[in-house]
């Protein structure tokens, strides 16, 4: 699905230096309680700027079908990360768009994660990916800066099977190639890591957090 994306773009300047930095996907935030949420005409202005160089993912938290379906619609998104408390059976009813499932890490690893693909494939639809971050405290939804411990994530391959693993929870361009080399996962995703403030994206700080990244995806065998 993408190897490097870059989340909670909110400029289209923004999102022009990660995709010449060399980031595959791009992610907009629309849960209003997130410092980093764009209304539909930023999201639409900034999705026309980039959407031909990289996909463009909506990132939404409890919100209904048919509030992310006319969101998708309206600003052209390529897919939908669901990020919320969303159950499984809500997947069945967003037919048309690719879909990234967060599931945020606690001392159960891997195995909750396993647990609730089986239950989203028996209630109809599977995500084409499972991002993972780091847990947190009630009502917040990535974005904290925290990040998982690796080694829960150890033997994520015979777990998901197929199923390919983003990493995220904070990584930063110090770490990113260590986590890469640790976990082995499909891609990675960063928010608040290379951020000069919450929303603002550091053009220098992109640029090393790609670079990092796909140089130690690269390593691993998860070539561009």
């Amino acid at each position: 699905m993408f190897r490097v994306k870059i989340c909670g773009i909110t400029t289209v300047d923004d999102a022009r230096q990660a995709v010449d930095a060399g980031a595959d996907a791009i992610g907009l935030n629309f849960y209003a309680n997130s410092p980093r949420c764009v209304s539909i005409d930023a999201a639409r202005e900034i999705a026309d700027a980039v959407r031909d160089a990289a996909l463009v993912v909506g990132v939404f938290v409890n919100e209904s079908p048919t509030g992310m379906m006319g969101i998708a619609t309206e600003v052209g998104l390529g897919a939908l990360q669901v990020h919320g408390d969303e159950p499984p059976e809500l997947l069945a009813r967003l037919p048309d768009r690719p879909l990234i499932r967060v599931r945020r890490i606690d001392q159960q690893g891997v195995a909750a994660v396993a647990a609730d693909l089986a239950a989203c494939r028996a209630a109809g639809r599977a995500p084409q990916a499972v991002l993972v971050d780091a847990a947190a405290a009630p009502g917040q939804y990535g974005g904290t800066g925290h990040a998982i411990p690796w080694e829960l994530l150890a033997d994520h391959d015979a777990a998901l099977g197929e199923t390919p693993l983003i990493l995220a929870g904070g990584l930063k361009p110090d770490n990113v190639a260590a986590a890469i080399r640790a976990v082995r996962p499909a891609g990675v995703d960063t928010a608040s890591g290379v951020e000069s403030a919450p929303g603002k994206k550091d053009p220098q700080k992109v640029a090393a957090f790609v670079a990092a990244a796909r140089a130690a995806l690269t390593e691993v065998g998860q070539a561009f």
